[in-house]
């Protein structure tokens, strides 16, 4: 185990080993082999759960409708972390002044107008309208895996800008998802800890936005609504958040009409691992070198 905590040794010696590629902005980094080999490796692991589980996959693109971000109550809580995608839609003049600008080194993004589309924010946002109505008797259990975006700028090389998140969605009766999402923090914990990581989970908040963002954080705190798991790996005392398990109550469901086989509303939760920050993890404990990680920690990830 690399028992160095310093951000700035890590990140070098992850670009050293060619696990990361360097780029000119800040949470972009790129990834190498074999890097994304033992992101590859414990996707897998999901994957093997998820189908035993009768987990239903589906896939989104990593952009989602403008209007499904606003509905969902993104831009009320999280708008610091917003990612809008603009494009050029004006005539040949104003194209010709755009490129002026660009050769002259000055600003030209006025000359653009929002899309319909935003860089998805979370992975499971698209499942919610997708599967809106009457749920089957057992509720419905969806996986899915995408490139998310935060605006997070940051040298430390677990905060990312652009990542990935495989989640599981749950939907159903209210006590089967509580339970769920009870269930899986301990296989969570199981999984994680089998891997040699010094896992442990703890109740969270996530980051709302202002003043009024302390009291729902502390709101979600005190209902238990939000877990994560975390693992040492740019500090020891502040440990990284590589998993997250979130309970929704009902408020995706009243909002896309998500309904229990009696007609109720049914309540959904989410569970998602950071692919990125399991690699790190990994990376952090058992060495630079996945080649010489514990031969059971392999098996796991490469059968």
């Amino acid at each position: 185990m690399t028992a160095d905590y310093d951000i700035d040794n890590f990140y070098s010696a992850l670009v050293e080993h060619g696990l990361v590629v360097p780029t000119a902005v800040k949470g972009t980094y790129g990834r190498g082999p074999a890097f994304e080999r033992i992101v590859r490796g414990f996707n897998a692991i999901i994957d093997r759960i998820a189908q035993a589980d009768g987990a239903q996959e589906v896939m989104f693109p990593p952009v989602v409708p403008r209007a499904l971000v606003e509905k969902m109550g993104y831009l009320d809580s999280f708008p610091q972390l917003a990612g809008s995608v603009h494009s050029f839609t004006g005539s040949e003049a104003q194209a010709r002044e755009l490129a002026e600008r660009v050769h002259a080194g000055n600003r030209w993004e006025d000359l653009l107008s929002p899309t319909e589309v935003m860089l998805a924010p979370a992975a499971c946002y698209p499942v919610y309208p997708a599967f809106s109505g009457l749920l089957p008797g057992n509720g419905r259990l969806i996986t899915v895996m995408n490139w998310v975006f935060r605006h997070e700028p940051s040298d430390e090389p677990t905060r990312l800008q652009s990542f990935r998140m495989r989640e599981l969605v749950r939907m159903g009766r209210p006590g089967d998802v509580l339970a769920w999402r009870d269930d899986w923090l301990r296989r969570g914990l199981e999984l994680l800890r089998g891997l040699g990581l010094p896992a442990e989970s703890d109740v969270a908040a996530d980051p709302f936005f202002g003043r009024t963002g302390k009291m729902l954080a502390a709101n979600q705190v005190e209902q238990r609504l939000k877990f994560e798991i975390l693992v040492p790996v740019i500090s020891l005392d502040k440990p990284t958040a590589i998993c997250s398990f979130n309970w929704h109550q009902d408020h995706f469901s009243s909002t896309f009409g998500i309904r229990s086989p009696d007609g109720a509303v049914a309540h959904t939760a989410c569970l998602g691992f950071g692919l990125e920050r399991v690699a790190l993890a990994l990376v952090k404990t058992h060495g630079f070198d996945p080649q010489a990680w514990p031969q059971d920690v392999r098996a796991q990830l490469w059968p």
